[in-house]
């Protein structure tokens, strides 16, 4: 079936396409080559409608355990937001933390069609990836977490072959059927078991010994040289502490020009100037992240309203326990793996803290130049919840509407942010980029992203809107692979997405040692903790797809 989408004014920055007017032409779910002569078989009248690749969300927490707990620990927020049934969706609930069908729904209406979940703990990635499963309309992946799990820290601590560390990497990778690797609090939530309140970049674990920097060298290295597209995606030290920008500046500098990526710095950027001893490091990180071309970040941009702070983090959500809002915090261990932490939150825009981080994380957006290295999120939900982007999306493109916003917020706040001296506004150029090809490239996904021949057709199609956040929040038509799924907003069709792993080469021998560590100290055996592609796809629930990983290379 040949498709045409007709006159559209066309955003594909991958393809260095700046609004010109293109037909796009779409066959058997893929973008292919004008055919002028040919009759498509449809015809979607487009012009004067901003054409875009559909939406990626590089770092959002939609699956595992956290997002359980976290669904079943705030029954008063579904109250606030309950979705009938229709001819074609199911029922759903949830306003800071939908549940799994209500995410695919509204991401797709937002114009989204692939979303990645940054946190999944290899011992719970059957569950990750069921939820993952049941959320409708996008493709999906995830990362595994390592850094602060026993057997990792026992290979650096016994002073380990560099290769048998790459080798556990890319089992974990393939057992719990990842696409990347992230870092928490680089053993910072081991170390929380042994009673340490902190770990800074180069404090030993007290048992193991090792420091933060040695995990993020050794996993980093291994990701280059393992051939993973995506680097090593790391939430640093020291989250949500006054001063904490000086532990995420020297964690830059430690990566020795290897490629990482560095989330949520907005939680990471916090200086001690002032009266209140809390600041903001925004400009401070901008400065090196533009002199740094191995680094990309994304923001975890704070927005005000309920919400539900989600994080392997146990150390810093125990931390931060005495804020929750409403008072009923959760923090646990998770055997020989790392933790977790589920606190309520409510930021209020009348709050000193809650205002500058507010402001901290806009600064941090509008003072790195390259877009291609920036990652629009909320770090959902710990910042807000996703459906907040296209209200984001408007303070990024209207300064005036920003500065509104900004005058409204606590005024100690106001005195100590640079906010209103930015006077950049993103470009529709910038917001593609962000959001749509700089993900995409970032993360391997060579056929996402863009409208290029041979690129999945993924599409989204806007009113071009001087309200940039109506504009962002209600897309005209969206389609998923060729096929309709959005009109006005609303869900037309219901589809399923594909799951993205990355499976890079290792020596299979690693898995005798192995399977003596999960005869010892595990209640699963190492056969069950291997998740087979038989249980990610069943019946409807989409496909895999294996992301390409360079040829392994000797040290």
């Amino acid at each position: 079936m040949l498709i045409k989408l007709t006159g559209g004014k066309v955003y594909d920055p991958e393809n260095k396409v700046s609004g010109a007017v293109r037909d796009i032409y779409v066959e058997d779910g893929k973008i292919v080559a004008p055919k002028p002569d040919a009759k498509p078989d449809k015809t979607y009248d487009v012009k004067g409608k901003v054409v875009m690749a559909g939406a990626i969300d590089p770092h959002t927490h939609i699956g595992g355990g956290k997002m359980t707990i976290a669904r079943m620990l705030l029954p008063e927020d579904h109250l606030k937001d309950k979705v009938a049934r229709t001819d074609l969706t199911r029922a759903g609930t949830g306003h800071a933390v939908p549940s799994t069908l209500i995410t695919g729904y509204r991401y797709a209406e937002m114009g989204y069609t692939a979303c990645f979940e940054p946190a999944m703990l290899p011992a719970n990635a059957r569950q990750a990836h069921m939820e993952m499963g049941d959320t409708p309309m996008v493709d999906k992946g995830a990362f595994a977490m390592l850094g602060s799990d026993d057997y990792f820290l026992r290979q650096l601590s016994g002073k380990k072959d560099f290769e048998a560390i790459k080798d556990y990497v890319a089992w974990t990778m393939h057992a719990a059927q990842a696409i990347a690797v992230k870092v928490v609090n680089p053993g910072g939530i081991s170390a929380f078991k042994f009673n340490q309140r902190k770990l800074d970049l180069d404090e030993e674990h007290e048992y193991y010994g090792v420091t933060p920097r040695q995990i993020i060298l050794n996993l980093a290295r291994a990701l280059q040289e393992l051939g993973v597209t995506h680097p090593l995606h790391i939430h640093g030290c020291n989250l949500g502490v006054p001063g904490n920008i000086e532990s995420t500046l020297d964690t830059i500098r430690a990566a020795e020009g290897l490629r990482i990526h560095m989330t949520h710095t907005q939680f990471l950027s916090y200086g001690t100037e002032g009266d209140r001893k809390f600041s903001s490091g925004a400009a401070r990180l901008a400065e090196l992240v533009n002199k740094s071309p191995n680094i990309s970040i994304d923001v975890g941009q704070v927005m005000f309203g309920q919400t539900c702070t989600a994080s392997g983090d146990s150390m810093r959500q125990y931390a931060i326990a005495k804020s929750a809002h409403p008072k009923k915090p959760v923090v646990m261990d998770i055997e020989c793996d790392a933790g977790c932490g589920v606190v309520p939150m409510r930021y209020r825009d009348k709050s000193f803290v809650n205002a500058l981080q507010w402001a901290i994380g806009l600064e941090t957006f509008l003072l790195v130049d390259d877009p291609w290295r920036m990652f629009l999120t909320t770090d959902h939900p710990n910042g807000a919840p996703f459906y907040t982007y296209p209200h984001l999306i408007r303070l990024l493109m209207d300064k005036s509407f920003r500065d509104d916003a900004f005058q409204k917020i606590n005024a100690d706040a106001q005195g100590a942010s640079i906010l209103p001296t930015i006077a950049r506004e993103y470009t529709l150029d910038d917001i593609a980029i962000m959001t749509r090809a700089g993900p995409a490239r970032s993360l391997g996904l060579k056929d996402r992203g863009h409208l290029g021949v041979g690129a999945a057709a993924d599409i989204t199609v806007y009113k071009d809107d001087k309200n940039r956040e109506a504009m962002f929040a209600t897309p005209e038509m969206v389609f998923k692979g060729g096929e309709l799924v959005v009109k006005s907003g609303k869900v037309v069709k219901v589809v399923q997405g594909a799951t993205h792993v990355a499976r890079p080469d290792y020596d299979r021998a690693i898995e005798k040692p192995l399977k003596d560590y999960f005869d010892r100290y595990h209640t699963v055996r190492m056969e069950n903790f291997k998740l087979a592609d038989d249980e990610i796809v069943k019946g409807d629930k989409g496909a895999i797809v294996v992301q390409p990983t360079a040829a392994r290379r000797a040290v």
